[in-house]
């Protein structure tokens, strides 16, 4: 036999094993949209960092709260950000603290995006050449992480916020840090 006719079937055999795989670890409940993130278990990173509607710049200790908070990463040139927007203000109404980081954007656009949907951050930072974001390992938005009252990551979210990741996803984790001391 043609030795040729063997390299296309091992070719095909590999792609065969690639994809079972693939479909045991979904099986197992790996996300295959999660990404991993290199900060989780580290504090946020160093950046002057400044608001959105004020001339005030702030450090890290904005994260340093004594209690869990969200930050999320969003824009008003992101359709799911506008999605889940409704959610967090419903989150923000229940006492979680949120800061949002406008990300790549005008500052004018999202100044009126917020004035327009309300605005469920008690505090707003502007990132407007992605820097802040680059230094999160943000791929786009939106993107949430949970922080905890010291300042360390400990999830990162790829996506919208909605009430099924908040109650499956994010809430248990926050929820454990806030019965932490």
């Amino acid at each position: 036999m043609n030795k040729k006719f063997f390299l296309p079937l091992i070719v095909f055999l590999i792609l065969i094993i690639a994809f079972l795989v693939q479909l045991q670890r979904n099986a197992q409940g790996d996300d295959p949209k999660a990404l991993e993130s290199a900060l989780i278990g580290k504090p946020v990173p160093m950046k002057q960092l400044h608001d959105l509607f004020d001339d005030k710049t702030y450090g890290n200790e904005i994260f340093q709260q004594g209690k869990p908070i969200l930050l999320n990463v969003w824009a008003t040139w992101c359709p799911t950000c506008y999605a889940e927007h409704q959610y967090l203000n419903q989150l923000a109404a229940q006492g979680v603290p949120i800061i949002g980081v406008d990300y790549k954007d005008k500052t004018d656009k999202a100044i009126k995006w917020l004035r327009e949907l309300n605005n469920p951050y008690q505090l707003v930072l502007k990132d407007e050449k992605g820097a802040f974001g680059l230094d999160l390992g943000v791929y786009g938005a939106p993107e949430t992480f949970i922080i905890d009252g010291k300042g360390v990551i400990h999830y990162r979210h790829a996506g919208d916020v909605n009430e099924k990741v908040w109650l499956q996803k994010l809430k248990p984790i926050y929820d454990k840090l806030a019965e932490q001391p």
